[in-house]
């Protein structure tokens, strides 16, 4: 259950809508289905374009700076503004802020006018003040993250700090912006503006690399200003182009932004109360974050991959949690809702065993993919310029550890939809305690044992037993609320697949064996290695399923052709 950050295009947990805001709702039609689809599908393309041009950010910054304490000090300090915003907003503004403007769109004469501009004037104050207390408490957030650093990396985090800290106002701008834009029924432009802050990053990159061409794996002793205010300004000029991104879609609906100053409509209490629970769940998971990062940190200065490893390979791991996102989970979304709604509470239990049985046949065989072929996926993706062989090599057996959590994340964030269809944000803060306490001792523990070498990747089996634990709890605790869940089913199809991938591994391994034997450890080596391996891999995979009868296999092909066929 962590969170990373708005930028991070994963799977972001889906709230709870309070029971009485979907009661004027009209019922669905034929137009409004149509209109989902359609919705769905400019979603689905805009993400995966996100993800995309996301994924060639990183590499950009990664050719840049490299993967050594230069990087890991830029990483700590751009994560200050994602986990600062996470605090005040991030998980308030999706479970209580969303659900409030549908109510006041159905409900107000002015269908919701007045209301938004409300929430925006007094979100834009808030963000604004918080954003300066923030920047000046920047050399507080760096003792936070990095208080065992020496003086010059506190110093460069610091620094950083002070230029990206305020990301956070325009992180939450861009957020109430396209909530409301969602709530008028434009979708496209929250999806595809972030977009435009991954150019405007890659374009700094570039420049970076232009400007300071023979600049390889700096140190932070050799860092200039110049290098700093390029990478700084450059980043956080990213999220100002994507909040101004959405304003012309904001005039194409209609929407005007008046400042207003009469709060008393707002019902602030009721964001309180609603929200309360999300926020303490945010608050937990960042706890867990910042240990994370200070024990990647802290590995890094003995040499070891620290936080610009550990995020890459994080980002590997959440590009094929996403391609689950997108489709299953979101298809199942609303039906497990409406099941809930009416009571029905047998058929969330089958909708959550079938969204676990169907992401697992895409993710079982994805984690024998990471395992089997990390070290070709780390160099393939990352090896370029700064970030060297054996930082990517090291990328690479973070990503096959990484791997090891890709099911028992993707069941446990199925677990917290069907908490948040039972419009229950109690119980998800709750159960996150125990899972980060877990989480945190297992990585202490692991730090103390491995070498500086291995602490990464261990972090990553840290997350997977984490997840695992959530997944066992979170099945204990809807089992009584949900009735039978199907286990002996989903446990069935489980074995299955985990057979038909063990068996598909086998070859991979063995024909990426003998690839590397006669062609090497380098890039395009590693891609041909990758390609051809991968291939093997899939194709045994599905073969043994179809052999294994696994019908859910034949499930999910039929979504992706229904999909295409769109």
């Amino acid at each position: 259950m962590t969170e990373y950050g708005p930028d991070n295009d994963a799977t972001v947990v889906i709230p709870a809508v309070p029971a009485d805001a979907t009661r004027s709702l009209p019922a669905v039609s034929e137009e409004t289905t149509g209109s989902v689809t359609r919705n769905s599908a400019v979603m689905a393309v805009g993400s995966l374009a996100s993800r995309l041009t996301g994924f060639v950010r990183t590499v950009a910054i990664g050719a840049a700076i490299g993967a050594r304490a230069f990087s890991d000090d830029y990483t700590l300090a751009n994560t200050l503004p994602n986990m600062v915003y996470e605090l005040l907003l991030g998980g308030v503004l999706a479970s209580v802020v969303v659900p409030l403007l549908v109510r006041a769109r159905t409900r107000d004469a002015d269908r919701g006018e007045a209301y938004a501009q409300r929430l925006l004037s007094a979100a834009t104050i808030f963000l604004a003040g918080a954003t300066v207390f923030a920047v000046l408490l920047a050399p507080a957030f760096t003792e936070l993250l990095a208080h065992s650093s020496s003086g010059v990396n506190k110093h460069l985090i610091t620094v950083f700090g002070y230029l990206l800290l305020p990301e956070i106002f325009f992180y939450g701008i861009a957020a109430l912006l396209a909530a409301v834009l969602n709530t008028r029924g434009h979708f496209a432009a929250p999806m595809w503006t972030p977009i435009l802050n991954n150019i405007v990053v890659i374009a700094t990159a570039g420049a970076f690399i232009m400007i300071w061409s023979n600049a390889r794996e700096l140190g932070p002793a050799q860092v200039t200003m110049g290098q700093v205010l390029v990478l700084g300004v450059g980043t956080t000029l990213g999220i100002v182009v994507q909040a101004a991104g959405l304003f012309p879609a904001l005039r194409k609906v209609g929407f005007h932004w008046r400042w207003r100053l009469d709060w008393r409509e707002l019902r602030l209490r009721e964001l309180g109360r609603v929200g309360g629970w999300m926020l303490g769940y945010v608050v937990v998971s960042q706890i867990a974050l910042l240990v994370v990062l200070a024990l990647a940190q802290a590995a890094g200065k003995h040499n070891g991959p620290g936080p610009m490893v550990f995020n890459n390979a994080y980002l590997i791991f959440m590009m094929a949690h996403g391609i689950v996102a997108v489709s299953i989970i979101t298809a199942l979304l609303p039906r497990m809702s409406a099941a809930a709604a009416e009571h029905r509470y047998g058929d969330v239990a089958t909708q959550l065993s079938l969204g676990t049985r169907l992401s697992a046949v895409i993710l079982i065989p994805a984690t024998a993919l990471y395992v089997v072929l990390g070290r070709q996926l780390g160099v393939a993706l990352f090896e370029f310029r700064s970030y060297g062989h054996d930082d990517a090599v090291a990328t690479g057996w973070v990503i096959a550890a990484a791997g090891l959590g890709l099911v028992p994340f993707a069941i446990s964030q199925l677990q917290i939809f069907a908490f948040y269809a039972l419009t229950d944000t109690r119980t998800p803060a709750l159960l996150n305690v125990p899972v980060a306490a877990l989480r945190i001792v297992i990585d202490v523990a692991l730090y103390a044992a491995l070498t500086a070498g291995a602490v990464a990747a261990g972090l990553m089996v840290g997350n997977a037993v984490s997840f695992l634990a959530a997944c066992v709890i979170g099945y204990w605790l809807l089992r009584r609320r949900l009735g039978p869940l199907g286990l002996t089913q989903v446990g069935g199809t489980l074995l299955r697949l985990g057979a038909a991938a063990l068996i598909a591994a086998v070859p991979a391994l063995l024909v990426a064996l003998i690839l590397e034997h006669f062609i090497g450890l380098g890039k395009l080596a590693s891609i041909v290695e990758l390609a051809v391996a991968g291939l093997v891999l899939v194709a045994v995979y599905l073969a043994a399923a179809v052999g294994l009868r696994v019908r859910e296999v034949s499930d999910v092909w039929g979504m992706v052709r229904s999909r295409v066929a769109r």
